[in-house]
Order: structure tokens, then sequence, then C-alpha cells
């Protein structure tokens, strides 16, 4: 649960881009420049599109009123509905039928770009959203319960969806970023982007007292 469920924000990031405007390209390479294996929307193909709008469709079902569409679902769901199920029958966001793949020429159909020339300081601001997306995720599901061990967050992080290794993983790339800094830098962000920034109030209060992760979680701490 908790490797499916923090790498699919890295996808819904992407297709975030993606409807602001910003060029596939941009996006993919941007992407990879974090250190990801692959960006967002190679990944999303890799995973298969229709298994995106398959549980898009049972979630809504299971939440009903309270369900909120992720990130580009209108556009997967129109990729799907057209026959582009991903990597897996050469249709995707890329098409396949060809060496090198290419991108698809319809996409701009369905994501007009209005972006398409970038500045340092754009990809700066992409890199950082890629990233904190997936670590502020990663950081709710430790104030949840659902992980409770830094070396197990970060391994499972980088083998189990290839988050950027040259980090550490993402719990490591918080306590080296400096708890304050990184609460600051994802409260702008969701100033900016949305809640999906949004901390939990665990961070916060790590942040106000100067702590770590390893430095107050780390196995060897919890058995002192």
């Amino acid at each position: 649960f908790y490797t499916s469920r923090c790498f699919s924000t890295f996808l819904m990031e992407g297709m975030a881009m993606l409807e602001e405007g910003y060029a596939p390209a941009l996006i993919d390479n941007v992407g990879r420049m974090t250190g990801m294996p692959r960006g967002p929307l190679e990944m999303h193909d890799d995973v298969a599109l229709d298994l995106s709008y398959k549980i898009a469709k049972q979630t809504a079902i299971d939440l009903g009123d309270a369900y909120v569409p992720a990130e580009g679902a209108d556009i997967v769901a129109k990729m799907v509905e057209g026959g582009r199920y991903g990597r897996k029958n050469g249709k995707g966001f890329y098409d396949y039928d060809s060496k090198p793949k290419t991108l698809w020429a319809g996409l701009s159909e369905l994501a007009p770009v209005k972006i398409d020339d970038s500045t340092p300081e754009m990809v700066e601001e992409l890199k950082t959203r890629l990233l904190y997306r997936q670590a502020v995720e990663v950081a709710r599901c430790w104030a949840e319960g659902v992980i409770d061990d830094p070396r197990e967050a970060d391994l499972g992080a980088i083998l189990g969806w290839g988050f950027a290794p040259w980090s550490g993983g993402p719990i490591t790339l918080i306590d080296q970023t400096g708890l304050k800094t990184f609460v600051d830098t994802a409260d702008r962000l969701a100033a900016t982007y949305g809640d999906r920034f949004k901390v939990p109030e665990l961070l916060r209060a790590m942040a106000a007292k100067g702590e770590t992760f390893y430095g107050r979680f780390a196995p060897e701490k919890k058995a002192a």
C-alpha cells in the first residue's frame, strides 16, 4: 500500500503539469532530471492507462459524493476510450511502433501546449514539485502509521518505485533538506498549486522542534 500510494503521486503531478499546458517532452525530461528512472508520462504508459482508468472508476463508486477526480483523469479517460492503453498495446502518451518511441501527436488536442520553452528556474520548480509531491505523501503515510521505520521507508521508495536514488530516499531527502526548509517549501507549493502539497501536522511539529526522522525514529533510538 505504501509504494503504490506514493508512486501514484509522481504520475499525478505529471498529469497536473500536462493540464497546466506544459509540453509533454518537457515534463518527462524534467522527470528524468529528478533522478527518477522515467518521466511521469512514460511511467504512466508503463503502468497502463487503462489500469488508472479502472481504478478511478472503482474509486468513484466506492467514495460516492466524496470522490475527487485525480489530476488529468479526463485526459486519461479519453485516451483509454480511444484505445490508447499505454506501452502494453503500443499506444499511450507515446507511440511504440517505431524505435525510438515518439510522443503521440494527438495528445496536443487533449492537452494543448502553452509552455514549451524552459528556463533554469522553471526546471527547478518542476523538479521540486515532482519530488516534494512524493515526499509529502510519504510523510502523510508516516503520520497515519502506514510506515514507522525510516530505513524501510527509504529502501522501499528506492527499490519499490525508483524514487531518486541519489537522495537516499524520501525520508533522507526531508531530513537532509531540513524539516523547516522542507515545510516552508511545501507550504509555498500548497499555496501556489493546491492542498496536495500540504504537510501533516507531525512534520510541522517536528520542524518546530528541530527534529529529524532518523534522529527521532531510527530503530536504535526507539529501542533506547
